[in-house]
């Protein structure tokens, strides 16, 4: 079944909640982000997949020939297979909204599959993202699918996103009619806590946590 697809750790929230999507970074796994996400907000089922490629024996969501280069064969099977894990756990949950939260390759991935299937999130928040090519402009057509709202994270110096990059990123969903907000701070791509209040300003109408993290 699609919705136990990957390796996962999940949390049930209240009937009709958020249901949210926590990605680990290269070398994370399910544990990485699941408790954070609890935190994030208390009353949503929290669903947290283990990446099923092993680069040295380091997970990650789909593979790479070298440092910023992606095997671009396997980031659209990873794509169509995140897809409908997330499909199979929405419907399963009965959720009323789809969030995302992806770190470095977790956020790479959540990335593309709102570019690839835009509509099934709601809402995603990309920490330190890297998409190393331009996405086509979505086909207009109808019905159009609900404007994302978008929260990116990232570091101006950081060696493995350039700012750049992360600049396109924002302005390729901005250009497709997505809500983008960036967020930045002055070191590398460590998390650090400008981009923790970031997330709790951005996921506080969703129900988000206002306390201290």
């Amino acid at each position: 079944m699609s919705y136990d697809s990957y390796l996962h750790r999940a949390r049930p929230g209240a009937p009709g909640a958020p249901i949210l999507f926590v990605f680990h970074g290269t070398g994370g796994d399910e544990n990485q982000f699941f408790d954070f996400g609890g935190r994030l907000l208390p009353g949503a089922t929290v669903i947290s997949p283990r990446g099923d490629v092993s680069e040295h024996g380091a997970a990650r969501f789909f593979r790479r020939t070298a440092e910023g280069v992606y095997d671009v064969n396997d980031l659209k099977r990873a794509t169509e297979k995140m897809r409908d894990f997330v499909i199979a756990n929405r419907d399963r949950s009965e959720s009323s909204t789809v969030i995302g939260l992806g770190f470095s390759n977790g956020a790479n991935i959540l990335a593309n599959v709102m570019i690839e299937h835009p509509g099934l999130f709601d809402a995603g928040v990309l920490m330190h993202p890297l998409i190393p090519f331009t996405p086509g402009d979505r086909v207009k057509g109808e019905p159009a699918p609900v404007p994302g709202h978008v929260l990116i994270t990232a570091g101006e110096r950081d060696p493995i996103c350039p700012v750049p990059m992360t600049r396109a990123l924002g302005d390729y969903f901005e250009r497709q009619g997505d809500q983008v907000t960036l967020d930045w701070h002055p070191g590398g791509h460590e998390i650090r806590g400008n981009e923790i209040e970031a997330i709790k300003t951005f996921l506080a109408p969703y129900g988000g946590f206002q306390g201290a993290l």
